[in-house]
């Protein structure tokens, strides 16, 4: 199996339980991993063989844009749409982490992984 890895997508969102955060938003940067087999591609050298990159970012973007209380709720909405993208894809690894989040103290992020 192969690993096809888009690391640090960043969008500026309005995820949180706090009312500000629904109107000032927050940073956030998401990382995806697929496991695919691309191996098709190797020979062809098309990218209708392979997962298109682009799309992988679009998705993210669009799924960012849609204000959730929990990011946790987002991350699995972008895996169901990246496994809707392609059925090369047999898995799919999101961490989404929100920079800066609301806590007191001084907090770089806070972030969740998950894996389907």
């Amino acid at each position: 199996m192969n690993i096809i890895k888009v690391y640090g997508i960043r969008c500026n969102s309005f995820h949180g339980c706090l009312s500000e955060e629904n109107i000032i938003g927050s940073e956030y940067e998401i990382d995806i991993d697929l496991y695919c087999d691309f191996s098709k591609c190797y020979n062809s050298d098309n990218l209708n063989d392979t997962i298109n990159y682009v799309l992988v970012k679009e998705i993210v973007v669009k799924e960012m844009n849609i204000s959730s209380k929990l990011i946790e709720n987002v991350a699995y909405r972008i895996i169901n749409k990246l496994k809707q993208l392609s059925q090369k894809i047999n898995k799919c690894k999101v961490e989404l982490r929100k920079i800066n989040p609301p806590i007191e103290g001084d907090i770089n992020f806070v972030a969740i992984v998950v894996e389907e």
